[in-house]
């Protein structure tokens, strides 16, 4: 019998199944046996491209960090490391936004993911680019994705039940309008998530206007 022009199993292929089951049904959806029927395929073939089902989920969690954007951290980009972080910062909550239920892996730090370190590095040499010491860069890189991750990670607006009842006055009297957050759960986590960047970056400058950086 003549092999099949493409082998029914690859990396990318293991990644994509078990980044699909993680996105609908969460982390606890994922064991070789599952991604093994999913592919078609018996569970043993799996470790010829995994060792375990850990580093598929690492792997799952670098492939959303691939999807961030890291154009304004290239040498050359006009847009200064405040508008950078800004920009950045959007882009990384988007893609974890997106799947939100690989966030706790994620959240862990980038270990030896190759793009969670492409991440770490373009933040890192930007902001020593535009001269904080990198002490400092890497308390804005870890601080970025304590704020990120953090925002990723649940909605406070779906915290909130749709239920008037559950908020007595007698016991909550300034959460009258709380029954009401759930509807408006991404123009609320949106907005906070705006509000809470523009402090973050206004504090990051007041910082840097008074330790007198300078980009190099």
């Amino acid at each position: 019998m003549a092999r099949p022009r493409k082998p029914l199993l690859s990396r990318d292929r293991i990644v994509g199944a078990a980044g699909a089951l993680v996105d609908s049904e969460g982390l606890e959806a994922v064991s070789t046996r599952r991604l093994a029927a999913e592919l078609g395929v018996s569970g043993p073939s799996l470790y010829n491209h995994f060792r375990t089902k850990d580093e598929i989920l690492e792997a799952v969690a670098d492939a959303v960090s691939a999807k961030v954007d890291l154009s304004m951290f290239e040498e050359g980009d006009p847009r200064d490391w405040r508008e950078a972080l800004h920009d950045w910062a959007l882009s990384y909550r988007a893609a974890l936004t997106a799947h939100p239920h690989i966030v706790p892996v994620l959240a862990r730090g980038p270990g030896r993911r190759p793009a969670g370190l492409k991440v770490a590095d373009a933040v890192f040499g930007a902001m020593t680019r535009a001269g904080w010491p990198p002490a400092q860069a890497t308390h804005i890189g870890a601080l970025m994705r304590y704020f990120i991750t953090g925002s990723a990670l649940g909605s406070f607006a779906r915290g909130f039940v749709d239920d008037r009842t559950a908020y007595d006055p007698a016991d909550y009297p300034h959460l009258q309008q709380a029954h009401l957050l759930a509807d408006h759960q991404e123009k609320v986590d949106e907005g906070a998530f705006g509000t809470g960047l523009r402090a973050l970056l206004d504090g990051l400058g007041c910082q840097y206007e008074a330790g007198g950086y300078r980009k190099a």
